[in-house]
């Protein structure tokens, strides 16, 4: 009777697991200059004020409900959730100022102005990019989300400004869309080491578990270098990838996908226009995983800004395919750009204006996710934009 008891015991638990809501967790990563209290408390009460706003666009919006919300278990969760690096650049930011101020002697006083500014808001952003500084950030970030996954909850990454940086580096380096066999294929190997990740099948893995197997590391200057190691221990190395890949990478069925604000990516990753550079080809591989596994990243500006970039032009699968020679299979995911939102602010201040006007920038990113999904999936909307980027292209060759 125990038994059976128990028995009944465990799939009433089950059933409840099975039913029990599954939430989304909104991720806010800061951008440059949130390195002393007063910046901080004014990104972290930005976030506060912000997050109920997206919220309500995001459960208002009917594409957005058809992508995720209009499931019985999904829910946007209340509290945002916060990934705050800004403290990491204080040491290196503190000797630079020690620097800049002995300039103050000598320097005119618009020359030692200029710098300070520049050195406020350029600091981080370039302490940031450097490998050592980004990849313990990357790992404390996949923390973060690991949490969210034990919790039962999604994700959606929002970067803003330089913290755009760091949800590229993420995608790039955690999202799983290598495949061992074929990557061993393409490396210079030995044949026995070909063959033996043939006969010895994994399931996906990403860049970060390369380097936590200590099979290899991506360099400064793009390419993807393997340790220096005879044949045996590359197999061990090899091995080790499939424990690598639940350590290192994003875990599975979590991450939903990226929404960048007040973007200069393009102006400091613009190396990646570089047909040499060969972490296009990862980047490739990359955009076909977003693409094909329901994910989204998406851009949005306010036109005033001057440090926001659009990331792309804003392509149909089938432009995307030709565009970078890769075969989309199943598509259910997009990449959007929208970067001609008017945010009435002045030109000074629209880079921090995005918690102001907070109702102008939810309702834009609620835009990019209706528009991106429907370019690529309701074929009538798709074929008037096409029609109008033709009739764009006529004019402007006239």
């Amino acid at each position: 009777m125990k038994k059976i008891l128990g028995i009944i015991l465990g799939l009433f638990l089950l059933q409840n697991i099975c039913l029990a809501d599954t939430g989304i967790s909104f991720v806010y990563i800061n951008g440059s200059n949130n390195n002393d209290e007063k910046m901080q408390n004014w990104y972290l009460e930005g976030v506060q004020k912000l997050h109920p706003v997206i919220k309500e666009k995001f459960e208002k919006s009917k594409e957005i409900k058809e992508a995720f919300l209009d499931k019985p278990q999904y829910k946007i969760n209340e509290a945002p959730v916060i990934f705050f690096w800004g403290d990491k650049s204080k040491n290196d930011l503190e000797f630079v100022q020690q620097q800049l101020d002995l300039s103050k002697a000598f320097s005119p006083t618009l020359a030692y102005k200029v710098r300070s500014m520049l050195t406020a808001y350029l600091h981080d952003a370039i302490w940031v990019q450097k490998q050592h500084n980004m990849l313990p950030i990357l790992d404390e970030l996949n923390e973060t989300v690991i949490k969210e996954a034990q919790k039962g909850n999604k994700v959606i990454l929002y970067g803003y400004s330089a913290g755009t940086f760091i949800t590229y580096e993420y995608m790039f380096n955690k999202l799983p869309y290598l495949d061992p066999e074929d990557l061993f294929n393409e490396l210079e190997v030995s044949d026995n080491v070909k063959k033996f990740a043939l006969e010895h099948p994994l399931e996906n893995t990403c860049i970060s578990a390369l380097s936590k197997a200590q099979i290899g590391t991506v360099s400064q200057n793009g390419h993807l270098l393997l340790k220096k190691i005879d044949d045996n221990s590359l197999e061990e190395s090899y091995l080790k990838l499939q424990e690598a890949t639940k350590t290192s990478c994003a875990p599975p069925d979590t991450f939903l996908g990226v929404v960048n604000f007040a973007s200069p990516l393009v102006l400091f990753y613009s190396d990646l226009a570089d047909p040499e550079y060969e972490l296009n080809d990862y980047n490739k591989l990359m955009l076909k995983y977003i693409i094909e596994n329901g994910n989204f990243f998406i851009t949005v500006n306010f036109r005033e800004d001057p440090l926001g970039f659009p990331s792309s032009r804003n392509l149909t699968i089938d432009e995307m395919q030709k565009l970078a020679n890769i075969e989309i299979t199943n598509p259910k995911g997009f990449v959007y750009d929208n970067s001609s939102v008017w945010s009435k602010r002045s030109v000074l201040f629209a880079h921090t204006s995005y918690w102001s006007a907070r109702k102008t920038f939810a309702k834009a990113v609620v835009k990019a996710f209706t528009n991106g999904y429907k370019l690529q999936y309701d074929k009538e909307f798709q074929q008037k934009v096409l029609e109008n980027n033709k009739r764009k292209i006529k004019f402007e060759m006239l």
